[in-house]
């Protein structure tokens, strides 16, 4: 959805068999998906992650800080919820980005 050169994009998930691997792919479709938009992860103005198990922040922290542009991390929220759409998903991200 984009409104007013605002992208919001609905939470992102990804079967995967462990939640590093389901956090990969999902900031991979979060790329995708902002280009579509004609914009890009130095354009973010927030996210919030679901996770189902708060014992594997480290691990997702490790893979999103390593993801994100130096400097231009944006508002995040982390929360757990001990269930997602389906038992497979681990961890879910929504964000919202500027266009330029």
């Amino acid at each position: 959805m984009i409104h007013n050169r605002t992208v919001y994009l609905a939470g992102q998930v990804a079967p995967a068999p462990a939640s590093p691997f389901q956090n990969t792919e999902i900031l991979a479709s979060i790329d995708a998906l902002l280009a579509e938009a004609k914009t890009d992860k130095s354009r973010l103005l927030s996210a919030t992650i679901w996770l189902t198990d708060m014992a594997t922040f480290a691990e997702m922290n490790g893979v999103w800080q390593s993801w994100v542009v130096p400097g231009e991390t944006p508002a995040r929220a982390t929360v757990v919820s001990a269930h997602l759409a389906s038992a497979e998903f681990k961890i879910e991200i929504a964000v919202v980005a500027a266009q330029p």
